[in-house]
């Protein structure tokens, strides 16, 4: 049976339409996940993401820990930031994404994908063991709340006396939060403004309606992936795999072959750093949506990648897809996505496809 969040008679009370993701029973909708992703873009969304997990590092080397068990430079993040990293193997293919906050000197905390975190909190663990430091994974004393769009801030000041002006993006701070003890980090997957909460389980319902009663509406996956898939964020299963370095990714910018001492799957990037495939997006000339999986072919029919996200885009008004291709192909060929028999014409563009206006 799929695990259920702290907010799950909520979103049954909402008559959301709830799916098996990650081992986790998720609201996918709660009407239209049209008019959801749109509230996102305009307004504020509110976004239940408690199946996220949150792993501790503490100890006089913890950041040295985090240095040795992801790509990034953990050990420079001051106090009160966030850094985006990810986590490899050996080889050099991805186990997971994830955002690291630095909570205090000695302590930090990894937030990691649902489908990921008991084996990022093991790899960690065993990675950590020899140095001064303690990993603790704290998943289930954890539920996650995420406002996001442009009234998200106009939203949370009503709710907390913190320093919302002050806080940067990718940085986070302890605060009240409607009466609740949170990590407020303004962080999120959508390419708008927001927030991520983190509080205890019991302090869910109450901040979900408090947050509700202040103006935000609930949305469901559906719509975080389109959110996502339009600021051209990478999803692990798709565009981020054991199969996938992240230079094929164009995520070259997280792997800091300058920093002190060895890491994990070192060896193995420093000769990968020429990927074999790039990551595009793609615009389809016409209706058709190309999906996850679909062949991307060239002017002769061959194939020449395969997408990894596709959807019907709310801001383009046309279907995209993000999709790996090879390497060598030239920067605007003449492709198209094989759509169960059928070459659908698209162009090739740059990622992200949404910028939010500043």
């Amino acid at each position: 049976m799929p695990r259920q969040t702290p907010l799950h008679e909520v979103h049954q009370s909402l008559g959301a339409t709830l799916t098996d993701f990650a081992g986790w029973l998720m609201p996918l909708r709660y009407g239209s996940e049209s008019a959801e992703h749109n509230t996102v873009r305009t307004d504020a969304g509110l976004f239940d993401l408690s199946h996220m997990g949150e792993i501790f590092a503490s100890g006089p080397q913890a950041g040295e820990a985090l240095d040795y068990a992801f790509t990034g430079q953990l050990s420079t993040l001051a106090p009160g930031k966030a850094r985006y990293t990810v986590m490899c193997a050996p080889d050099g293919g991805v186990l997971d994404d994830v955002i690291i906050y630095r909570l205090g000197a000695e302590e930090f905390m990894v937030c990691a994908n649902a489908s990921n975190y008991p084996r990022v909190a093991a790899e960690l663990a065993d990675r950590a063991a020899r140095f001064e430091a303690k990993v603790a994974d704290r998943s289930e004393e954890y539920a996650l709340i995420a406002i996001q769009g442009p009234r998200s801030q106009e939203i949370l000041a009503t709710l907390t006396d913190a320093d919302l002006d002050g806080l940067k993006y990718y940085a986070g701070l302890p605060g009240v939060v409607a009466g609740a003890e949170a990590l407020i980090a303004r962080t999120g997957y959508t390419g708008e403004d927001g927030f991520e909460l983190f509080i205890a389980n019991a302090a869910a319902v109450p901040l979900w309606h408090a947050l509700t009663a202040a103006g935000a509406r609930p949305a469901g996956l559906s719509a975080r992936d389109t959110l996502r898939l339009e600021a051209g964020m990478a999803l692990y299963g798709n565009e981020l795999t054991e199969e996938i370095t992240p230079f094929d990714a164009g995520l070259g910018r997280v792997v800091k072959f300058d920093k002190p001492g060895d890491f994990i799957g070192r060896a193995a990037l420093e000769t990968k750093t020429e990927p074999r495939r790039r990551l595009v997006g793609l615009v389809a000339r016409g209706r058709r949506v190309p999906r996850h999986g679909y062949p991307v072919v060239d002017a002769s029919g061959t194939v020449v990648g395969e997408v990894t996200s596709g959807a019907p885009s709310q801001s383009l008004g046309k279907p995209i897809a993000m999709a790996y291709v090879r390497a060598e192909m030239p920067e605007n060929g003449d492709l198209a996505v094989d759509i169960r028999g059928t070459r659908e014409p698209v162009d090739v563009v740059d990622l992200p496809f949404y910028r939010r206006k500043k």
